[in-house]
């Protein structure tokens, strides 16, 4: 459902960046891949923190983390096994006695923008959620939700839902074509996320920073 868009005053919003997924693909844990001088998840989650707070990482059970910035919350699915809506359900119960809402993330899109989390939080307005929109696909992990949603995740995830794009269809929602993203986001680079060693090791390249060797696994 498309609503109005004014932003309400004083809303608190904080950060959740997901980081517990199997990374088939990329055969190797993507939050602790190099990134210039950084691992992938603080590279995030400096990006993160630097327009919202608190922000909260959901990992993976046991899954080890780099040492994290102070005031970093840590968090795990609720919900076992059951994908990025579990996540995000996990992550706004973390934060909901802090901040009226969240922007979320994976740990997997280097090239977002902070002026894209503003933006984006600006257009929530009155909603439940503000949600970019490309034709019909959607991009739940560059979304904000208010942390009130926190029960009806919880129900859906109960009932055996799995598609956080299927919340849509429970809720208010601010689908924003991504095309009118271009003003904070010239290249909508924020929307790019690396899924494979070919999209890491370009991702190096764009940044200015030197893939690692051909003969280099991800799996050590």
């Amino acid at each position: 459902m498309q609503i109005d868009s004014d932003p309400p005053a004083a809303l608190r919003v904080g950060g959740i960046v997901l980081c517990g997924g199997h990374s088939r693909r990329m055969g190797s844990a993507k939050s602790a891949l190099p990134f210039g001088p950084q691992t992938m998840l603080e590279r995030i989650l400096e990006i993160v923190s630097a327009t919202v707070s608190p922000v909260v990482v959901v990992a993976a059970a046991n899954q080890a983390l780099p040492i994290l910035p102070p005031g970093t919350l840590v968090t795990h699915d609720i919900h076992q096994d059951s994908g990025p809506l579990a996540g995000l359900h996990a992550g706004l119960t973390a934060l909901e006695a802090h901040t009226d809402a969240a922007f979320a993330t994976s740990c997997d899109a280097p090239f977002l923008l902070p002026s894209l989390i503003d933006e984006m939080v600006l257009r929530l307005g009155t909603a439940d959620l503000a949600i970019p929109r490309d034709g019909d696909y959607h991009h739940p992990l560059a979304a904000v939700y208010r942390t009130a949603l926190v029960s009806t995740l919880d129900g859906l995830l109960t009932s055996g839902v799995r598609r956080p794009l299927e919340l849509l269809e429970h809720v208010q929602a601010n689908e924003i074509d991504v095309e009118s993203l271009r003003e904070v986001d010239p290249e909508l680079s924020s929307f790019r996320n690396l899924n494979t060693p070919a999209d890491y090791q370009q991702a190096l390249l764009d940044a200015g920073f030197t893939p690692p060797a051909p003969n280099d696994s991800l799996d050590s």
